[in-house]
């Protein structure tokens, strides 16, 4: 019977010479090469060192640590004028502005005249000088009648001591109604009405609240509250501004008077503005924890504005540098419980952790004031990785 799948020896022939290239082929294959774990870290204490060549290394960034040369840097501050050389100009009397005799920005010398104002008590103060000084020439003459009446026996003494009261006691009137003309800035030469409020000091008009045919009263001057009152006109030097910084409490070591201050402004982009730091508060904010810090800015073009707000740097003095710490990438710090640390590289792949004492961070970089010295190698990147080994999470 002939088979449905008739067999062949020559197929078998060529089965051994697989088998035997396939052998070979499993010869020539190149053993797999059996790779060692890292070399492992060694910690002691607060102490992690690596081998040279540890492939941990490669994760952890190193920078050295440098000396401040900024007491403070960016923080903002707000820009008055110099209260010593300002002065808010009210009106003493109550009455009608009938016109201004000086606009913004005018210059203006001791005694400018400023507005021109038809005032009611400026009229009763030069009526009762003028009273007073008709008063004291009568009696005057009626006190000088009775001594020489006295003299040749026409009088008796009485008569002139009642005079010489009559005389005194009008005297004290004069000074007095005179004092208060005075005090208005008049005098009792004057015919009408018409009070002229005048500039107390020599300045620049830098505020002018008032327009003809206000009403004016003396009383608001004595409110004491700015949001019901506001001075006519406000005559100050603007070649020379104070500038108000609230700073952070940690930042006060970093702080003395006669620091230089470098200012700018967006209204000024690329410009720097020089002062110098005159006065630091007695006391802190006991909502912010900041003290407030003056200081004087030299404004002689007249650019910055009062009222304008500025970024300041408060500039170390160059003799100090160093002495107030050192500076480093913000990274480098990390938090265990209140307390804040880096770790410091003191030998070629040997790290230390060090407790440091930090201020405010700015920029990214965040001053330590004790901790770190000038140069030394502080981890910039991978402090937790290290910190990790120090102390494994259990």
């Amino acid at each position: 019977m002939k088979s449905k799948h008739p067999f062949s020896w020559a197929g078998w022939f060529w089965l051994p010479g697989l088998a035997a290239a396939v052998a070979l082929a499993g010869c020539d294959k190149p053993p797999v090469a059996q790779v060692d774990d890292p070399p492992a870290a060694t910690v002691t204490g607060k102490t992690v060192s690596f081998a040279t060549n540890a492939p941990q290394l490669a994760s952890l960034v190193v920078e050295p640590a440098r000396p401040r040369t900024m007491a403070v840097t960016h923080v903002t501050g707000r820009l008055y004028w110099d209260a010593d050389t300002t002065v808010g100009v009210f009106t003493p009397v109550a009455g009608r502005v009938i016109s201004l005799a000086a606009d913004l920005g005018q210059a203006v010398a001791k005694g400018t005249p400023l507005a021109m104002i038809d005032s009611p008590d400026f009229a009763q103060a030069l009526s009762s000088a003028r009273t007073a000084e008709a008063t004291l020439t009568a009696v005057e003459q009626a006190y000088t009648r009775t001594q020489e009446l006295l003299a040749h026996g026409a009088a008796a003494t009485k008569d002139v001591e009642a005079a010489r009261s009559a005389y005194l006691a009008a005297l004290a009137e004069f000074d007095r109604a005179e004092a208060v003309l005075d005090n208005y800035g008049g005098n009792d030469h004057g015919t009408n009405s018409i009070y002229t409020l005048r500039s107390p000091i020599a300045g620049t008009l830098v505020e002018k609240n008032v327009s003809p045919g206000q009403e004016l009263r003396a009383d608001l001057m004595l409110a004491n509250a700015p949001n019901l009152f506001a001075p006519s006109f406000v005559v100050s030097d603007p070649s020379k501004l104070w500038l108000q910084v609230d700073v952070s409490e940690a930042d006060l070591p970093a702080l003395q008077t006669g620091e230089d201050l470098q200012i700018t402004t967006r209204a000024f982009p690329g410009r720097v503005f020089h002062g110098v730091l005159d006065n630091i508060g007695a006391a802190l904010d006991p909502a912010t924890r900041t003290v407030k810090v003056r200081g004087v800015v030299n404004n002689p073009d007249g650019l910055l504005k009062a009222e304008m707000y500025v970024l300041v740097d408060v500039v170390q003095d160059a003799a100090r540098s160093g002495a107030l710490g050192v500076e480093v990438s913000a990274k480098a710090l990390f938090m265990k419980g209140d307390d804040s640390f880096v770790f410091v590289e003191t030998a070629p792949a040997t790290f230390v952790r060090r407790q440091v004492k930090v201020g405010v961070e700015k920029d990214g970089r965040i001053p330590i004031y004790d901790g770190v010295n000038p140069g030394e190698k502080v981890v910039a990147e991978g402090a937790l990785l290290l910190q990790a080994l120090v102390e494994p999470a259990s």
